[in-house]
């Protein structure tokens, strides 16, 4: 009876599996939908169209780019956690909404990381840290030394509570144990706008809006976010290397689809995508929006989105902010 119901279960895996493989074969059978879970314009957004384009090219099916903008990136997320796992719905993710919004917000609708395949990583955006001329500071170290000897007294601007780049000001403060005081805005643009008139002393930005105004002399670069330079700004120090050892934050990206998708149309996505990223037409498309390539096998991504689960939750109680 035990080799009957052993010689059924082989039987039935084998089945599965074979299943899987002719599911990924014939993959896609009709027009597929990239979840960009923030409004368009902006990286998210760019990154599922430049993505979108090339799917479309390489699987022979159309990618259509659906902008489910809203709650930080929670409503596209939660769409597309929902959908059914058969690889024809699929998200542009983001560090917000795949994993700082799990310790941001009081109710979550989605498990960040139960509820997703994770494909791959595909880009990450540098934040640039940016100081008005009046800030008498030319370094991180300066800048840190400043705060010190005036607590609470200089500002740094943020495209709104909870947004990586609100963070990475809260992880400053907290790393360099000194006091500043947050401004949040609604969006990058309005936060720079009071930079560029001198009403705040700094802002964490995404590099597309920010250097215009540093290549005009009108606002300081002084560092990147991320732990390496970033080619885009090759002569901008990194904040680890000028002050802050140990400093990193960056705003990345990853496709994911639904939890149960299967694995052999997981691995195709993951082979057509990092076949994409190493077009170097692409490559120019994302440095133009201050963007690098990051890629990850499935696996890989998932141990990433962990880690940074982890470690946006410990930035997000040390700065108090909550979103209900």
């Amino acid at each position: 009876m035990k080799s009957a119901m052993r010689f059924f279960l082989l039987v039935l895996t084998v089945a599965l599996c074979a299943s899987d493989a002719a599911l990924a074969q014939s993959y896609p059978a009709k027009p597929m939908r990239l979840v960009a879970p923030f409004p368009p314009g902006g990286p998210a957004d760019i990154l599922a169209r430049i993505i979108g384009q090339h799917l479309s090219d390489r699987l022979g099916q159309q990618v259509i780019v659906d902008n489910r903008a809203g709650a930080g990136g929670n409503i596209g997320a939660d769409m597309v956690a929902k959908a059914p796992p058969d690889g024809y719905t699929l998200l542009l993710g983001a560090v917000g909404s795949n994993a700082i919004n799990a310790s941001l917000y009081g109710s979550m609708p989605y498990d960040n990381i139960k509820d997703f395949e994770p494909v791959s990583l595909v880009a990450m955006v540098t934040i640039l840290l940016v100081t008005h001329p009046s800030v008498p500071a030319s370094s991180v170290s300066e800048l840190i030394a400043l705060a010190r000897a005036k607590p609470g007294e200089l500002t740094f601007g943020s495209p709104g509570n909870g947004t990586p780049q609100h963070l990475a000001g809260e992880l400053f403060s907290t790393m360099a144990n000194v006091k500043m005081t947050h401004v949040p805005y609604k969006g990058a643009v309005p936060a720079l706008q009071d930079l560029l008139g001198g009403r705040l002393s700094m802002v964490f930005s995404s590099m597309q809006p920010a250097l215009p105004h540093v290549a005009a002399g009108k606002i300081k670069a002084l560092a990147v976010t991320s732990s390496k330079r970033s080619p885009v700004t090759p002569d901008v120090p990194t904040i680890a290397e000028t002050g802050l050892a140990g400093y990193e934050v960056i705003n990345w990206y990853g496709v994911l689809g639904p939890a149960g998708l299967p694995k052999d149309i997981v691995g195709k996505l993951n082979r057509e995508i990092h076949g994409i990223l190493t077009l170097p037409d692409v490559k120019k498309q994302l440095a133009s929006q201050g963007a690098e390539v990051l890629t990850s096998t499935p696996q890989e991504f998932g141990a990433f989105i962990s880690s940074e689960t982890r470690k946006w939750a410990k930035v997000v109680k040390l700065s108090g902010a909550r979103v209900d």
